[in-house]
């Protein structure tokens, strides 16, 4: 169940930005900004999930750590 529910989430997310980045060109001279912020953040949130990802340190904690 949670499986389609990210599923589903992920093909709204997805319709949003195509819906997004569609109005960015047809309003092209300044949609150009919007979609450069768009990017810049999409750039960002790839490092961060990198960097998550290859953090052995979080791993141990997350496993070992009492909560």
């Amino acid at each position: 169940m949670e499986r389609v529910g990210y599923i589903l989430l992920s093909v709204a997310a997805a319709g949003w930005l195509i819906a997004i980045l569609a109005g960015m060109i047809a309003a092209f001279p300044f949609g150009i900004i919007g979609f450069i912020a768009i990017v810049g953040i999409g750039f960002l949130f790839a490092k961060v999930v990198k960097d998550r990802l290859e953090n052995k340190e979080d791993d141990y904690y997350s496993d070992n750590v009492e909560k």
